[in-house]
């Protein structure tokens, strides 16, 4: 796993054997960052990784400028990970959260420019997660949250659905409350 752009591009990310993830592949990545390089400001941007997992993608946020990043993670293994990866990169605007996303989520008094999930395909409530984003208002008015998920799950008919995009067998939906093209 490498980051794809910014300050920190090239950089390799060497997480240990054992860790309970499935990374986002470097292709979904980068082809997401380029759907987010048409929308989005980085350097006023705020963040939220849910489900962190190695927190790959919220490194990439933080290389490609955003002004702060949160990674939400409930492994233990995993947030320290991320906490040593910033570290040695030399990062202070990446905060990371070892919480329920789902717990974390019903009691957010923030609210962020930007929220990607992605959760383990085989969770029992994650056709759930577009709901309790919105009904707790944790997406800022023009904000943009991405679901990572499985093939068999469509959110066409949500509300706030505003396109979906596959790579291979991730599938990322994306959700508004507006987008202005």
């Amino acid at each position: 796993m490498r980051i794809i752009a910014g300050t920190l591009r090239g950089r390799r990310l060497n997480p240990p054997q054992g860790l309970p993830v499935r990374p986002t592949t470097d292709m979904a990545r980068e082809s997401l960052f380029n759907i987010f390089n048409n929308y989005v400001d980085y350097e006023d941007c705020r963040v939220m990784d849910l489900f962190a997992g190695t927190g790959a993608v919220s490194l990439e946020f933080v290389s490609r400028g955003a002004k702060e990043v949160t990674s939400v993670e409930i492994n233990n293994q995993c947030t320290e990970f991320i906490k040593a990866t910033a570290m040695q990169f030399g990062i202070r605007n990446l905060h990371v959260v070892r919480a329920d996303v789902f717990d974390l989520l019903k009691r957010a008094n923030r609210r962020f420019d930007i929220i990607f999930a992605d959760p383990p395909y085989a969770i029992e409530n994650l056709a759930s997660l577009p709901d309790l984003v919105f009904e707790k208002q944790v997406l800022t008015n023009d904000g943009i949250f991405v679901l990572e998920h499985p093939r068999e799950y469509s959110f066409e008919e949500h509300p706030h659905f505003w396109q979906h995009r596959a790579y291979g067998k991730v599938n990322f939906t994306f959700f508004a409350n507006k987008i202005e093209e």
